[in-house]
């Protein structure tokens, strides 16, 4: 039971410090834009815009 407890701990935790890690690479994105704009995980050519032969053009 309490090895239970431990999994569900670290799982709560490891989940927390991802979404805060993403709200704070999001704020110094926003704070310096200089830097260019931000590339969310899981966008880009090749996941989900309807990338054919190297070029990539977005979905209507």
């Amino acid at each position: 039971m309490l090895n239970l407890l431990i999994t569900i701990v670290i799982i709560f935790t490891l989940l927390l410090a991802w979404v805060l890690i993403q709200q704070a690479a999001r704020k110094y994105a926003a704070n310096h834009p200089e830097l260019g704009p931000v590339k969310e995980e899981g966008l880009g050519c090749g996941k989900t815009c309807g990338c054919k032969k190297g070029s990539c053009s977005k979905e209507s």
